[in-house]
């Protein structure tokens, strides 16, 4: 009987996203803003009617990949080697700014006498929660703007994968002072063997596609063949080299992005993301959230702590993205990109509340930054890029077509 319940959930869930999603923007907010306050609205924090489940947790994962799929295939390769150097220092600030700012921050809140002690080492742990990006928002916002394809977009990311790496090793030392059977050098070594990995079976790859391309253009086999791949790639950089699944699924959307049928690809990868998975993963994130074990010392903590993350990833990576010659506007835009947390930190948060650096309670600041960075990161991103004046007829044509076929 308890099967059923998840169709009830399902139904639920797809229904609620795609009206809050009309409802946000008919309010000119991008549509992901609507579909995160639909988790909320459904979710244990008010209406309670859909819980969050094993089942759902994995149609989000599934939902999350195949949008960083999707973004893969729509990369201008071109624009990617141009931004490359650029989004590696966008990254690296980002990192280091927001691990400086929360280790900072939780002494100036606990008290600076925790240095060489074990509560340094949370602190530290607190800094290595905010290095993670979570792009996947930024990615459907970019969508929505139809910017996903210029320099910016490529940039924003290129830096976010890079961040996520960078993220990694640093969480692996941060846990090395909690645990002695740790091994950041492992951790390099596996990171660059799998892009080593990703080159040479990414190479071969991309011929047999162009020769499966050219045999049978423009059918479904094609498709279907690079959904597996997707899979295929996510799952070996996830099991085989302990790299996040959704750095695995861009880099076959990179793979592919040059073939004649990428944009088909894109095309149907795009049907089942915006129909089912995409909601789902959308959703997931107002429905982790619970607010009855809240007190007022955490709260505070917490809105402290969203500021505090905010504020280094738009500072450090937009400060860095000026210097390498992006305009004022351009490079808020870089810093707000990145300024949002998803699926890394949570997964980050799991990690140290396993090996004891960091309490459950704080567990609340972490939902509370990736549902605020959440939805004002589009909101953000959509009054930036009006600034500047980039749309025209025929970009506003196409999204008022898309617009009517959605509704």
């Amino acid at each position: 009987m308890e099967s059923y319940m998840i169709l009830k959930d399902l139904a639920i869930i797809v229904i609620a996203a795609k009206f809050f999603g009309i409802v946000a923007r008919k309010c000119k907010a991008p549509q992901v803003v609507g579909e995160i306050i639909a988790g909320l609205l459904i979710g244990p924090c008010f209406l309670n009617v859909v819980v969050q489940s094993d089942f759902l947790t994995k149609m989000a994962e599934i939902g999350v990949i195949l949008l960083m799929f999707s973004a893969g295939l729509e990369t201008d390769l071109k624009e990617m080697k141009k931004t490359g150097l650029a989004a590696f220092f966008v990254a690296l600030a980002g990192v280091f700014v927001a691990l400086a700012g929360g280790t900072v921050y939780y002494l100036c809140y606990y008290g600076w006498s925790a240095v060489g002690t074990e509560q340094f080492y949370r602190a530290v742990f607190i800094g290595c929660i905010m290095t993670a990006t979570s792009v996947s928002i930024t990615v459907q916002s970019l969508k929505e703007l139809g910017k996903l394809k210029g320099k910016v977009g490529t940039t924003i990311i290129s830096a976010a994968i890079i961040d996520d790496v960078i993220g990694i090793i640093v969480l692996t030392f941060v846990i090395g002072f909690k645990n002695p059977d740790s091994k950041p050098v492992s951790v390099i070594i596996s990171t660059i063997l799998f892009f080593v990995f990703a080159i040479v079976v990414g190479f071969i790859s991309y011929k047999v596609f162009k020769w499966f391309d050219n045999r049978y253009p423009h059918t479904r086999r094609i498709p279907i063949a690079g959904l597996a791949y997707c899979f295929a790639m996510a799952f070996i950089a996830e099991y085989f080299f302990g790299i996040a699944d959704i750095t695995g699924a861009y880099l076959a959307g990179i793979i592919l992005c040059s073939i004649r049928d990428s944009e088909y690809i894109a095309e149907k990868m795009d049907i089942n993301s915006y129909m089912l998975f995409g909601p789902i993963f959308f959703a997931s994130i107002g429905l982790k959230t619970n607010i009855e074990n809240i007190n007022m010392d955490i709260f505070l903590f917490s809105i402290g702590f969203v500021i505090v993350a905010l504020l280094c990833k738009i500072i450090g990576c937009g400060a860095v993205a000026k210097v390498c010659k992006f305009n004022l506007n351009d490079s808020a835009k870089i810093g707000v990109g990145m300024m949002t947390r998803g699926e890394v930190a949570l997964i980050v948060s799991q990690k140290g509340l396993s090996v004891g650096l960091m309490d459950p309670v704080y567990f609340t600041s972490v939902i509370l930054l990736i549902i605020v960075s959440s939805i004002s990161t589009p909101i953000i991103l959509k009054m930036l890029y009006s600034k500047d004046g980039e749309s025209n007829r025929d970009h506003a044509a196409f999204l008022y077509k898309k617009e009517r076929e959605d509704d």
